[in-house]
Parts: structure tokens; sequence; C-alpha cells
């Protein structure tokens, strides 16, 4: 079976928000057709989520992305582990 690289797709859908617009980590997931999730092996774009949050906050720590909750950005002294509930994903400044 080909292999999928959800990498890509993250990065290409934070590319196609522009500043300062942003985009939940379940949009990229719900793009997916289910032969991507199949090649993911998940059932559910619902099974990407941790996946999608863990990405999200390596991104974060790269420079490449800013992590905002309730309209605030997460600070960097707060990691995946310290964030619950939704989150929200924008292109850093």
């Amino acid at each position: 079976m080909d292999t999928f690289d959800l990498s890509k797709t993250f990065s290409a859908h934070v590319a196609d928000r522009a500043y300062p617009k942003t985009l939940c980590p379940s949009e990229i997931a719900r793009s997916l057709s289910a032969t991507e999730l199949e090649m993911l092996e998940v059932s559910s774009w619902r099974d990407l989520m941790p996946r999608l949050r863990e990405m999200a906050f390596e991104a974060r720590d790269r420079g490449d992305i800013e992590i905002l909750q309730r309209g605030e950005i997460i600070p960097r002294d707060r990691g995946l582990d310290d964030v619950r509930g939704p989150i929200r994903i924008r292109k850093a400044t």
C-alpha cells in the first residue's frame, strides 16, 4: 500500500490560510478521503486528532505556527500535555 504524508497535508492547510486566519486541526483530518485515512491506518478522522495536535506543537516549537486557545496564543512554556480542549492554528508572524 502507498504511504500518505500527513505532514505535507498539515503544511499545505497552514500555507493556504492567510494570516491572521486560523484553522482547527479537525479541518485537516476531515479533509482526508477514506483511502487516505486507510493509508494512515485509522478508521475515522477523529483517530488523527492526537497526531495532528502533536504535529501542531512540533510546528509551533519550530516557529512555523502559533497555537491559540480561546483567541489567545498559548505560550511556548505550555506543551502538548499542558493544553486541554480545542485549539486553533495560524501562521506565525
